[in-house]
């Protein structure tokens, strides 16, 4: 017997992955083009360059980059073992610290603190957390 919420999760995840990769080989034609036209203008400043010889550099993302998921989930964690509101670079110094990320790297904070308050807004949205004001112009986030 078929458990429809099993056979109706798997149709949604399905259709979501044959989306991204439908997205992901659109975007792959696209690099594939603009690789062409840069090897083009390098022939026309060099004709007899060889473009072949390039070799790719790799993709490695930055240490302060997240699975997918991962960030919202701390952040959850975070609030709901805080006794109080929090501002959200609070919440992205104990991101970091969970992390291991140097918490001292002002610019590291600055731009972790950005990020996290874009997922709070994605999570105020689906009425998981909630926020209000606070002194100055600090909003502070809570567990709904």
């Amino acid at each position: 017997m078929a458990e429809t919420h099993v056979i109706s999760a798997l149709v949604k995840r399905r259709a979501e992955l044959a989306g991204e990769i439908e997205h992901t080989q659109i975007r792959v034609k696209q690099l594939i083009t603009d690789l062409e036209h840069i090897d083009n203008t390098i022939r026309l400043f060099d004709g007899e360059y060889r473009v072949e010889a390039i070799k790719p550099k790799g993709f490695r993302p930055p240490a302060d980059w997240a699975n997918r998921g991962e960030m919202s989930r701390i952040i959850l964690d975070v609030l709901r073992q805080a006794a109080e509101p929090l501002t959200s670079q609070d919440i992205a110094r104990e991101l970091m610290v969970c992390r291991g990320l140097d918490v001292a790297d002002t610019k590291l904070l600055r731009k972790m603190t950005k990020r996290v308050g874009v997922a709070l807004r994605g999570q105020r949205e689906n009425g998981l957390v909630e926020s209000s004001q606070a002194e100055g112009l600090f909003m502070v986030w809570s567990i709904r």
